[in-house]
């Protein structure tokens, strides 16, 4: 029997030890399996975010956001992403302030096939931050309340550069005094005449009636808009300095009208592209600058509009009763004969060539009526509106909506104008990664911050802010939120367009505050003018349909205007905080 229990003992204790030997293996089996996994999922969470740092770009805008704004950011990638966790940081810290899910939008852009949005509404702490997805990370943005005030100090600034004449410009000395050696168009004026002053239109050393009008009764409209935001005077020198600069565009309109109905519409012609970069004062042409003779119902309605808002404000706020019924006289004798004239100015050289008149006409109507009282201005003012109807546009010749906010003012009705642009507008944000509000063209810049602008003029009107997600996507899409990652204001954001196609800029190497580039501008239209290019740094995020070239040579994408300029210091100076 004893021997028996040690045969089963050692059986026993055999077992047991066969029963170790099976645990150990399956151990190790079960640790390496492990330890696979756990590197095969480090190595796949390392690849994607090695696959994030070399093909995610997040775009938002660089200058940031008001602690209550929508904010929002746009993300494109050319693989799909695996982790969709984003986090905010302050700047300088790795502390997580705010974490949130990324969206995976509809549309995408080009070659990045994956694009997706953020948005951080919710956040509101002011400081500075980044956006984190993996490794990837975003310029840097502020949250501030009254970040934007920079911006409009900054806008301003350009047209003191754009300056002509004896008006104190800055970065160039005074020039072409001599403006202008004769007249062209009319044959009962002979030798000289004076319209020294105003504004160079752009890159270029031409002068126009209808940009300048359409810059100064921006500014005077901008100022009447909202007088506590609008009313900074940076200079201390009493005066608003948005009306001090609209005054550098009035005196010029004033000199324009050299009889009591005619219209110098133009200084200086083509010419002035033919003789290369030089600096204003320095131009070969000053003593070849002629001047057009011309007049149409568009030119009457935008310089009428004009006066008369400059009439209103020069007396309620300078008190200047006599300059202030110069305007309204000349407005007056001006527009009285608006059925004796074309319909569409074609003096010059065809640029700046309106197609309509009827939302010019009508501007000019109502606010002489505004300036007058007189009923009957009110009347054509309604007629011409009705006319204009909407025009599904912005641009310096496409203004319909600033006479049906007047109008609408007095007959609610006229805001239903403004509205139906902003439904147009709207459609197309829906329909594209950037939400652009408007198709691209030559001045997209301009045109994407009039939507902006046509939707505080309607929310002004009706306190309605629907459309507030369509503003903000047009004021961010300049600013950085944009497939190339740049602000198109110079200075303004962590990269900004440096090559501006601008004279002035180039002699002050590169230096042009408040600049505003075109911006982006249609492959079929760039195809047209074949321009060269010695810069190719935002080629990449160039699509077979769109471009934009940072770089000097660009006149159609790179070259900022007093118009675009007018827009801009609305809608920044709108989100600007001055109280």
């Amino acid at each position: 029997m004893i021997g028996s229990g040690q045969i089963i003992v050692d059986l026993l204790i055999s077992g047991f030890n066969r029963i170790k030997i099976v645990y150990k293996l399956l151990m190790k089996f079960l640790i390496k399996y492990f330890i696979y996994n756990v590197l095969l999922c480090i190595l796949l969470y390392n690849s994607t975010y090695s696959a994030d740092t070399q093909n995610i770009y997040i775009r938002l805008n660089q200058i940031g956001y008001r602690s209550q704004d929508i904010k929002t950011a746009v993300l494109m990638s050319i693989t799909p992403l695996y982790v969709t966790r984003y986090d905010i940081k302050s700047l300088g810290s790795n502390k997580v302030l705010y974490s949130g899910t990324v969206i995976k939008l509809n549309h995408n852009y080009d070659k990045f096939k994956y694009c997706y949005s953020i948005d951080f509404s919710k956040f509101t702490l002011d400081g500075i931050y980044k956006i984190y997805i993996g490794n990837s990370s975003s310029y840097q943005f502020r949250i501030k309340k009254n970040l934007y005030n920079d911006v409009v100090d900054s806008l301003i600034l350009f047209f003191r550069e754009q300056r002509c004449g004896p008006t104190d410009p800055i970065l160039h000395k005074k020039c072409h005094l001599s403006d202008a050696v004769r007249l062209m168009g009319d044959s009962d004026h002979t030798g000289n005449i004076d319209v020294t002053g105003g504004w160079h239109d752009a890159s270029d050393y031409i002068k126009f009636l209808s940009t300048t009008a359409y810059t100064t009764y921006m500014l005077i409209f901008t100022y009447d808009f909202d007088k506590s935001k609008f009313g900074f005077d940076n200079d201390k020198d009493g005066v608003p300095d948005v009306l001090a600069e609209a005054k550098i565009g009035l005196d010029w309109l004033l000199r324009c009208n050299y009889s009591k109905y005619k219209l110098v519409t133009q200084v200086q012609d083509l010419k002035d592209h033919e003789v290369g970069f030089r600096m204003p004062e320095n131009d070969s042409l000053q003593y070849d600058r002629p001047a057009f003779a011309g007049i149409g119902k568009n030119q009457i309605g935008i310089y009428t509009a004009t006066l008369a808002i400059a009439s209103r404000v020069w007396s309620a706020r300078f008190k200047n009763y006599e300059f202030s019924k110069q305007c309204l006289n000349i407005a007056e004798n001006l527009y009285s004969i608006r059925d004796k004239v074309p319909d569409i100015d074609t003096s010059g050289t065809g640029i700046y060539r309106d197609n309509t008149f009827w939302g010019k006409l009508a501007l000019g109507a109502i606010e002489l009526y505004l300036a007058t009282k007189n009923p009957s201005y009110l009347t054509d003012a309604m007629r011409y509106a009705d006319r204009a109807g909407s025009d599904y546009w912005w641009s310096w010749g496409n203004i319909n909506s600033l006479a049906d906010y007047r109008l609408a003012k007095i007959n609610p009705r006229f805001s239903a104008y403004i509205l139906n642009n902003l439904n147009f507008f709207n459609t197309n944000k829906d329909s594209s990664v950037f939400n652009e509000g408007l198709a691209y063209s030559w001045g997209t810049t301009n045109s994407l911050l009039g939507v902006a602008l046509q939707e505080i003029l309607y929310k002004d009107l009706t306190g309605i802010d629907q459309f507030d997600t369509l503003a903000i996507d047009q004021r961010d899409y300049v600013l950085g939120r944009n497939p190339w990652g740049i602000s198109f204001i110079y200075n303004i954001g962590t990269v900004y367009t440096k090559h501006f196609h601008s004279q002035i800029a180039y002699f002050n190497g590169g230096y042009l505050p408040g600049a505003v580039s075109a911006g982006p501008a249609p492959e079929v239209l760039l195809k047209k003018y074949r321009i060269n290019h010695n810069i190719s740094s935002f080629d990449y995020f160039n699509s077979n349909s769109v471009k934009y070239y940072d770089d000097i040579s660009n006149y159609i994408t790179n070259e900022p205007t007093i118009s675009s300029n007018a827009t801009a210091l609305f809608v920044y100076g709108f989100y600007s905080d001055r109280k």
